[in-house]
């Protein structure tokens, strides 16, 4: 990045985020632009990534949210925060993705191998690889779980718990009152907890069963 680029951020760098996209608006200015890329750039790409369970997929729609928010610069209107107008054009591009996938009749088993976020990082040096394999395990089974509910269950579940929007910011985000924004929530988390219970039991099964053909193979050696 050139000297003028950042004389440009540390002098900008006090513009809020409704300032700098009327900016861009208003004069195309793309300096504004990269301003908000790099303000948003990795809250955009995390809630990408979680709505798809793919890591390079969610990279890519984090591109094309923030290709669509300059295209479509002249529709916002300036009367409400930057962040629902760019967490609302995130999550379309999330759907039409998803959408996209469904109707290509993709399987989706493996859209929460890889690693996501925060669960992928190391653990503490205090973690044993047992106690590290185990968080590891439960990290995938809570992904697996979040990619099987709907998407708008998966959206409040994500924007609540993983962003941390309030309730009024989501019902903005999502365009649903409040009140609907807590319930969705709470169907969201029932079904996640049933979810949950489920994948830990069959895992149980699939662990007994192992254990007892290892039995079988040891008396037979």
């Amino acid at each position: 990045m050139g000297r003028g680029w950042i004389s440009y951020f540390s002098g900008k760098v006090a513009l809020s985020d409704e300032e700098a996209m009327l900016r861009v608006q208003r004069e195309g200015d793309e300096r504004a632009f990269a301003l908000l890329v790099r303000r948003w750039e990795d809250r955009i790409q995390r809630l990408c990534v979680r709505m798809t369970g793919d890591v390079h997929r969610g990279e890519d729609l984090a591109q094309e949210a923030f290709t669509r928010l300059y295209a479509r610069r002249h529709s916002y209107r300036g009367d409400g925060k930057l962040s629902s107008y760019l967490w609302r054009i995130a999550l379309n591009v999330c759907y039409d993705e998803q959408r996209r996938m469904r109707n290509q009749r993709e399987s989706s088993a493996g859209l929460y191998e890889d690693d996501l976020g925060d669960e992928s990082r190391p653990g503490p040096l205090s973690d044993t690889p047992e106690a590290a394999a185990g968080k590891k395990e439960q990290a995938q089974l809570v992904r697996k779980a979040l990619g099987r509910l709907t998407e708008r269950h998966r959206t409040v579940v994500i924007l609540r718990h993983y962003e941390g929007l309030k309730f009024r910011e989501i019902a903005e985000v999502i365009g649903i009152t409040e009140g609907t924004a807590k319930s969705r929530l709470a169907e969201a988390l029932n079904r996640l907890g049933r979810l949950l219970q489920a994948s830990v039991k069959e895992n149980s099964t699939v662990q007994v069963m192992a254990d007892r053909r290892n039995k079988r193979n040891l008396v037979s050696i």
